[in-house]
């Protein structure tokens, strides 16, 4: 069954040619070119993944990522003009999965766009194979159905915070190299500069309530990676 991307981008011809390509390799393309009807297309299109430019006419990407990420847990990739360590770092703090930065060669797109489907689908397949529940304290994961309770309260998380923190979480007490993370989680080789991992592990804290300036469940080892402490969630 072909999957269906939601494209939101204001430059028409730009969306146009970006749906007639990904169209040509057997997905199914949806474009807006603002947020007015993004509701109910999202209700009645029910995208696989969300292709969002930045730059558009009244609420810009930023402002729909956030609100996106209220209830759409599938993959989210940025297509931006701007190619700025800020704007960047902020849409992945927003909730955004991955970016491309214009112009986009369309291989370079298709890539990302089944790099990101993948390990959402493969975390997806490995759950309907067996059921895995993990418990730290009054932290509790349940990978079957890819919900997480803190003091019994509901953490949302996207899939890919979701799928950082197991990863993190089936390895207690042992550090995960950031290369680990980048080439089994991000699907890119860590360059030495690409700093996804250390927003998404910055996104997870805030959401578990770590403290960000002295970080004491999920710490970084500087240079190397990420820790899991087991015994911070009483």
């Amino acid at each position: 069954m072909s999957k269906r991307i939601l494209l939101i981008e204001d430059d028409k011809r730009l969306s146009e040619l970006m749906a007639n390509f990904l169209n040509q390799q057997d997905f199914v393309v949806k474009c807006l070119y603002d947020s007015v009807d993004l509701q109910q297309t999202m209700n009645q299109f029910a995208p696989d993944i969300i292709i969002l430019d930045i730059m558009l006419p009244g609420e810009d990407g930023f402002e729909l990522c956030k609100k996106l990420r209220t209830s759409f847990t599938g993959p989210l990739l940025f297509v931006t003009a701007k190619s700025s360590d800020f704007d960047q770092v902020l849409g992945l703090e927003l909730g955004a999965d991955d970016y491309v930065i214009k112009p986009v060669e369309p291989r370079v797109l298709l890539a990302r766009i089944n790099a990101l489907l993948r390990r959402s689908e493969g975390q997806n397949n490995e759950t309907q194979i067996q059921s895995y529940q993990l418990k730290f304290g009054e932290l509790s994961i349940n990978r079957n159905s890819r919900e997480v309770f803190l003091a019994n309260d509901p953490i949302q998380l996207t899939s890919h915070e979701f799928d950082m923190l197991w990863k993190l979480a089936t390895n207690p007490s042992k550090l995960v190299e950031r290369e680990t993370l980048y080439s089994e989680l991000i699907g890119r080789e860590y360059d030495g500069l690409d700093r996804s991992a250390d927003v998404r592990i910055s996104r997870l804290r805030k959401k578990l309530r770590d403290n960000p300036q002295n970080p004491y469940r999920i710490k970084t080892i500087w240079g190397k990676g990420f820790f899991f402490v087991p015994d911070a969630w009483e």
